[in-house]
């Protein structure tokens, strides 16, 4: 996994290249790959709308949600295999029809 960079470091880097400095010798002086700042760039138009695409903001909820749908999915699995422990000998909830 890549090495996560502190947002303002990636807002420098975004500012240095709209001030009109190439992309390559921004990269260079800054430690990180043509690719990386290339793709910061994108996901800056991505951003202010620009460009079609998943925002940064969008991003980080999908990433949330998907993170507490296996919370969940893992919580049901649990479950499962206690129901099949227990068996028929479990109790069954108020109203249940099963």
């Amino acid at each position: 996994m890549p090495r996560p960079y502190p947002a303002e470091f990636r807002r420098r880097a975004l500012a240095l290249v709209a001030a009109g400095r190439s992309v390559s010798k921004t990269a260079a002086d800054l430690g990180i790959t043509d690719a990386t700042l290339y793709n910061w760039i994108k996901q800056d138009r991505i951003d202010r709308g620009e460009l079609p695409g998943r925002t940064t903001a969008e991003s980080r909820e999908l990433h949330k949600a998907n993170r507490r749908i296996r919370e969940l999915e893992s919580e049901v699995e649990i479950l499962r295999r206690a129901h099949q422990m227990l068996g028929s000998e479990a109790v069954r909830p108020k109203g249940s029809t099963r």
